[in-house]
């Protein structure tokens, strides 16, 4: 029996730096929350995990865009510009749904 395959799933990374640039931010954070356990202790990293949690918890409505400013704040993007600040910004995006059919999904009524 023969079967579609993707050209994706059949190709290798490109180049060798792919899959590190993929996971840039999570080695950026362990690299981080190391050098933080090291100087300040493990109270540090830990605190600082809980208040990403914390944060990634708050959202909007799902309608509605959000800014997710509390965590860039964490993280220490809030002073960077990057690609997504000028070319990826959700609010102008052509794709609007009907409030309440999202809200209903979202609250598994649908």
């Amino acid at each position: 029996m023969y079967r579609f395959t993707s050209v994706q799933s059949e190709l290798l990374p490109s180049h060798p730096l792919e899959l590190s640039e993929k996971n840039f931010q999570l080695n950026q954070e362990k690299v981080s929350f190391s050098s933080l356990r090291n100087i300040q202790g493990l109270h540090a990293p830990l605190k600082l995990q809980m208040e990403f949690q914390a944060v990634k918890q708050i959202q909007r409505l799902p309608f509605l865009q959000s800014s997710n400013i509390a965590l860039d704040t964490l993280r220490g993007n809030d002073e960077s510009i990057s690609f997504e600040d000028f070319l990826n910004d959700p609010s102008q995006s052509e794709m609007m749904g009907e409030p309440h059919v999202m809200m209903e999904y979202k609250l598994g009524l649908l």
